[in-house]
């Protein structure tokens, strides 16, 4: 370590819900450690959501350690402006050694062991090393969105904020996940026209014989289900979110019904050439797919409601309000007044800044509950870290815990 290094047992690297959290517990364990954040703590939240994002998990799954969601309506869903001062809460209550505005740009094996980190040109070297910078890093748009006239206005869904945004006319939303589903109801609201490629993501119901479907499922424990233990093992973690809202105290998103009220379905978006999208004929098959997949989760909670004895009211089965006629016609932008493209297609993670052997070669990490094969090096945050619930508010503190527990050495209990 040279004289201008500086040295610090553990440094974080993000300073979201989950860096914050694992602060926390090494704050309680009272291990010195550091908070790299490069913007502020709640940007994600503040400067990557819509106007009207809410959460689609119900209040009381807000639980980040030693700060419990205390509000009046538990099985309400926070909108915008209440998940950030929610989580400025959680920095108050504790005062992390949070630095703001301070982007990590290399990780290196250190010499002498251990991680040398540049942060804001200054140079770190620290034992352990946790990354919690999440893995939506990247936004995705194809090759094929350059080529279209420039007079259609094209957004990610991070760049999304509302529909006065969009210049007037029609929009395509690109992606049916819990971020195309949800803008393509904000626009609606808001009287715009609106085609939706739809694609394999599935949908959940909100509420389902008499209560919330997260209400359902968390008392059948499906949030405390491993990675190891999903019938897909790894590939659990490339499976898209199920669609559903919490708008309006939350309610499904039925994109048939949508499409019965004037939306525009079409399959799964191949490319746009020449200005005229042209799609898989799979629209029939992703809509019953994702129908199938909340069926199956009715039949789950229906199984759980007769081996408990629970009394609950009955409820119909769904029957489709819409089925989608054969042919598959492509679209032609201009002749159906399309003016603007939301993308709402994902992310790529970046951790090309990370130059650690904790990678396969898609540059995907590879831990097992957040620890690595480097020694002292962590992965926090992220969705299916070890179970269902990692990536929710109800399940970094339970991650953040046991990877206290490798770093002090003795078992760390969740708060």
């Amino acid at each position: 370590m040279t004289r201008n290094e500086k040295s610090i047992p553990v440094i974080i690297v993000g300073g979201g819900q989950a860096g914050l959290s694992m602060s926390w517990y090494l704050c309680h364990e009272k291990v010195e450690h550091i908070v790299f954040e490069a913007s502020t703590a709640c940007h994600s939240w503040d400067d990557e959501r819509w106007d009207n994002f809410c959460l689609v998990t119900p209040n009381w799954q807000c639980a980040l350690p030693g700060h419990p969601y205390t509000g009046k309506d538990p099985h309400g869903f926070m909108v915008k402006q209440e998940i950030i001062d929610y989580v400025k809460g959680f920095v108050d209550s504790f005062s992390p050694p949070l630095r703001e505005h301070t982007p990590v740009t290399s990780i290196t094996r250190h010499e002498n062991g251990g991680y040398r980190v540049i942060a804001n040109d200054e140079v770190w070297h620290a034992r352990h090393v946790v990354i919690a910078s999440g893995a939506y890093h990247d936004a995705v748009i194809p090759g094929y969105a350059s080529a279209i006239d420039p007079s259609i206005l094209q957004v990610h869904s991070q760049d999304y904020r509302n529909a006065a945004q969009l210049p007037e006319g029609s929009v395509l939303v690109v992606g049916s996940g819990q971020s195309g589903a949800q803008i393509v109801e904000d626009l609606f609201i808001e009287k715009r026209k609106v085609h939706l490629c739809v694609g394999s993501a599935p949908r959940v119901s909100r509420f389902y014989r008499g209560r919330d479907v997260v209400d359902w499922l968390a008392d059948m424990h499906f949030y405390d289900l491993t990675v190891d233990n999903h019938p897909l093992r790894d590939g659990a973690r490339d499976k898209t979110n199920h669609y559903v809202t919490g708008r309006n105290g939350g309610h499904d998103l039925d994109l048939r019904l949508f499409a019965r009220e004037g939306v525009g379905l079409h399959g799964t978006l191949e490319t746009i050439r020449d200005d005229v999208a042209h799609f898989l004929p799979d629209l029939s098959e992703n809509l019953d797919d994702a129908d199938k997949t909340n069926a199956d989760i009715k039949h789950s909670i229906d199984a759980y409601i007769a081996r408990e004895g629970i009394s609950a009211p009955t409820e119909a089965p769904y029957a489709p309000v819409w089925t989608p006629e054969a042919r598959n016609t492509p679209l032609d932008l201009k002749a159906a007044g399309i003016t603007s493209i939301v993308w709402c297609i994902g992310f790529r993670p970046n951790y090309r800044w990370i130059d650690v052997p904790v990678f396969n070669g898609a540059g995907k990490p590879l831990w097992n509950r957040g620890v690595t094969n480097a020694p002292g090096f962590y992965f926090l945050g992220l969705p299916w870290l070890h179970t269902w619930g990692s990536g929710r508010f109800s399940g970094i503190s339970r991650d953040a815990a046991w990877l206290a527990s490798q770093i002090t050495g003795h078992d760390v209990a969740v708060a």
